[in-house]
């Protein structure tokens, strides 16, 4: 990287401003993961977003003020066109230098007052509110495409957070899906719906919607994998066939482990007691699972039940509404006051009416504030179980594995010498066991980190489990609110439609 000294120079306002924003108040310098969450804000590609990254590293985990400068100057010359090089600023002293447009700065000085406050890599140091902070998601169901052989359905998909709005069919999420499960095997990667390419009927198409929405919503608000430019290309990118564009772009990027800088450090981020607690934090979150997928079956029911009470106001409405268009035949003194009744059947109809509209809001009301917020958090339990299944199956298995070919190979040898094997059998067997010392290491150290990935996901999920009071807290609201309008409504029946009351009592058996 090349030394040129901006700090000496005509600095903008603008660069000062953003330095003593995100800047360590003791240091001075800027963490490198606020300048990343810096640059995500300009907009521009992954790949020039990476060359001003090569420019301005130098790999100490932090930036120090001229090369903050450096960096805001490099995206305001790639926000005009210009490729970002070490060359444009070579006359720094004497040309104008850009103002980088870069929109809300909150997110990252949040993220740089967080990470000031006494930054622990192995404390989440999140709340609930915090992680709904970070972005937020729609996902609406645009009108049905006609192929040359099938319809397919399109998604309008949006993030306050890249201030984006891109269209993505159902196989551009399971390309997003796979390639996330690759470069992020020891993090919370939510599940995808199901595909249902016959006979997808609406309620199924909303059913997926929103579990669309749910999966994109719990990738955007990750506090590492929203940092991605997987995540950036989808939600960013507006040409054409995204799922191949995005496969192409990323196919070759490595896992996690691979590139983090923590890596190396899992040894010391893993805390003693994770090793030993690994078993009891599973079962704890597994019981959790079991009761929040009781609670959702509850809710469930309680909105099926809505849905069946407005089916039959509806299915009463148009009884007393017959009755009421029914004509009378003859003089029978039967027929004294029929007229009377006919007009109060057909006022109540209405009134049933209007109840069975109340019964259908409510219903929509516990779908949407209850049973889906009940789905968010059971999507992310699943998540989580399916990670310790990827840690116990990967990881840990390829350490055994090569913990055993150690041990064969060291019995080999041990057999040779005993045997008077040759010297070149025995020298063989030598280079083989450094060879796989080598593997255990590196294994060992990918399992300290997937542990450590895995000690920071469950603190992911104990963030989320703050749903659960904000779904009490509506249902008890909703339910309120529910039988509130439903009893208002049959107190104007009681009032406006009913007759009098007679002297021998309400129900005629007094």
């Amino acid at each position: 990287m090349a030394s040129t000294d901006l700090s000496s120079g005509s600095i903008p306002a603008f660069y000062r401003n953003v330095h003593e924003k995100i800047c360590s108040p003791v240091s001075g310098n800027v963490e490198r993961e606020v300048f990343k969450s810096l640059l995500v804000k300009s907009q521009l590609s992954s790949s020039i977003l990476s060359q001003i990254w090569e420019l301005v590293d130098n790999k100490t985990g932090y930036l120090t003020r001229n090369a903050l400068y450096k960096g805001l100057a490099l995206v305001g010359f790639a926000q005009q066109g210009k490729n970002p090089s070490d060359k444009l600023l070579e006359n720094s002293e004497t040309q104008e230098l850009p103002i980088p447009s870069l929109g809300d700065l909150s997110e990252v000085i949040l993220l740089a007052q967080r990470l000031h406050r006494g930054y622990n890599p192995a404390k989440l140091n999140l709340t609930y509110t915090d992680i709904c902070n970070i972005d937020s998601i729609e996902v609406n169901l645009l009108p049905e495409k006609k192929g040359i052989f099938l319809k397919h359905v399109e998604y309008q998909v949006s993030s306050k957070r890249f201030n984006s709005v891109v269209y993505r069919r159902y196989n551009d999420f399971v390309s997003l899906h796979e390639l996330l499960l690759t470069r992020f095997p020891y993090r919370l990667i939510p599940k995808l719906p199901p595909k249902k390419i016959v006979g997808a009927d609406s309620q199924f198409l909303e059913e997926r919607r929103r579990s669309l929405l749910r999966f994109l919503t719990l990738l955007a608000r990750h506090p590492v994998v929203n940092k991605d430019p997987i995540v950036h290309f989808f939600f960013t990118y507006t040409g054409e066939e995204t799922q191949h564009k995005i496969r192409e772009v990323f196919r070759r990027v490595p896992d996690e482990f691979a590139t983090s800088e923590l890596s190396s450090r899992a040894k010391e981020l893993v805390p003693q007691e994770t090793l030993t607690e690994f078993a009891n934090s599973r079962d704890q979150i597994r019981v959790i699972l079991l009761g929040i997928s009781r609670l959702k079956n509850i809710a469930d029911c309680l909105a099926i039940r809505s849905h069946a009470y407005a089916v039959d106001m509806v299915e009463m409405g148009t009884v007393l509404n017959n009755l009421a268009s029914s004509e009378s035949h003859g003089t029978s003194a039967w027929l004294t006051g029929v007229e009377d009744m006919k007009k109060g059947f057909h006022t109540i109809s209405k009134e049933i009416n209007l109840l069975s509209t109340r019964a259908l809001q409510q219903a929509v009301r516990e779908e949407t504030m209850v049973c889906e917020r009940l789905n968010l958090l059971l999507d992310i339990l699943v998540a989580h179980r399916s990670l310790c299944e990827r840690h116990e199956r990967g990881v840990s298995a390829d350490h055994q594995r090569a913990l055993s070919t150690m041990l064969a190979l060291k019995k080999r040898q041990m057999q040779g010498v005993i045997r008077g094997t040759d010297a070149d059998t025995v020298e063989y067997l030598e280079n083989k066991m450094v060879a796989q010392e080598s593997i255990i290491a590196n294994v060992e150290l990918r399992n300290l980190f997937s542990l450590y990935c895995l000690h920071m996901e469950t603190q992911l999920v104990h963030s989320h489990l703050e749903i659960l009071a904000t779904v009490l807290q509506s249902l008890v609201s909703v339910q309120i609110r529910g039988h509130s309008e439903l009893a208002e409504v049959w107190k104007s029946i009681e009032q406006q439609c009913l007759p009098e009351k007679s002297a021998g009592g309400s129900n005629g058996f007094s």
